[in-house]
């Protein structure tokens, strides 16, 4: 799906969010429990440190943090909200959604709410729904999120996945605004041939193919941006940033170089947050922004791509007001070993 742009009302980014739980794990505490280094992880991943949830961190927990945040920084009140949207492979319930549930935290019952599973593409699926729902005229203001408790799934004894994943959440306010036609693109796919490539099997722990998933990664990521300059009317150089799935930091790399772009202009924090599924691009965002990468008029790439196989791109322009993040929860986490860690979240 393509999304036209014949239209000057257009979404944008008005605000951002993320909390994390408070408990971090490095790859030293690794070290302790699986066949692997702290300089192993790091040269293949890129990952120094991920949060984990507590049994007190559900994920509709992070989720309306981040969106309290996000909210309070839009200067909104929830009653504005007309839509929230969650992006989650993670709920905590199969009935009710996370959306529902967040909205009724922030107490915004004119809003209508839902959850979207799209993997690690969800935040992007979720942003491509709500933004043609503000062009349409039928939403104002829409709240989009990313939460996961990824750690849940994990096989705390399987090298190859334990290293990879983390807990948290992004949210984002989307508004309109009258822009440009080419502030606004986007462009979801999918390709469900490719589900036995990372999957997690109901009851079970998730499953993945590590090699065929960092080539799915480069090839979908790297096409989907030279499909986004060739239908928008856009130079990739005229993106101030692009966020990508914080899946492996070389795959951000291999995608920079294939495009002949400026790693600058990546953003990466997978060091410090490991692969958040969902959360990834809506927690590197709200910390692109905090650290001054984004400014009004800033234009903003986010690219999903992840189990389904799935991916998904949306082109924003950032309108902030202020950027703000929030930690919760107590050490631990539901399935995973004990690190005996009493890191607290990083600010």
């Amino acid at each position: 799906m393509t999304g036209s742009l014949h239209a000057y009302i257009v979404p944008a980014i008005t605000s951002v969010g993320l909390a994390v739980p408070a408990r971090t794990v490095t790859n030293k505490d690794l070290e302790a429990t699986l066949a692997t280094t702290d300089d192993w992880i790091r040269q293949r991943t890129g990952i120094e440190r991920r949060h984990l949830a507590s049994a007190e961190d559900k994920t509709a927990t992070l989720a309306a943090k981040a969106a309290s945040v996000a909210l309070n920084a839009s200067q909104l009140t929830a009653e504005q909200l007309d839509a929230i949207i969650v992006a989650t492979s993670t709920p905590d319930d199969a009935l009710v959604s996370t959306a529902c549930q967040v909205q009724a935290a922030l107490g915004a019952s004119r809003a209508f709410a839902f959850d979207l599973a799209a993997a690690c593409s969800g935040f992007a699926y979720a942003c491509a729904v709500a933004g043609q729902w503000i062009r349409s005229g039928q939403v104002h203001y829409a709240l989009v999120i990313g939460a996961e408790t990824f750690s849940r799934l994990v096989n705390w004894s399987d090298r190859q996945t334990a290293i990879l994943f983390g807990d948290g959440a992004g949210a984002a306010v989307l508004s309109p605004v009258p822009l440009r036609r080419d502030d606004w693109y986007c462009h979801l796919g999918a390709d469900g041939s490719g589900k036995d490539l990372l999957f997690a099997p109901r009851g079970s722990y998730l499953q993945m193919k590590g090699r065929e998933i960092f080539k799915f990664g480069v090839r979908a990521v790297t096409e989907e941006l030279e499909h986004l300059a060739a239908q928008s009317g856009l130079r990739l150089q005229e993106i101030d940033l692009f966020v990508l799935h914080q899946a492996n930091q070389r795959i951000i790399e291999a995608v920079a170089q294939r495009l002949n772009l400026p790693p600058e202009r990546f953003f990466s924090n997978i060091a410090h947050y490991g692969n958040t599924s969902a959360a990834s691009i809506p927690i590197a965002l709200a910390e692109a922004a905090q650290k001054g990468l984004l400014g009004p008029g800033s234009r903003v790439a986010l690219v999903g791509f992840g189990a389904g196989l799935t991916w998904a791109t949306c082109l924003l322009t950032y309108q902030p007001l202020v950027c703000g993040q929030t930690g919760g929860g107590e050490n631990g986490a539901d399935n995973a070993p004990s690190f005996n860690n009493n890191s607290t979240i990083r600010r």
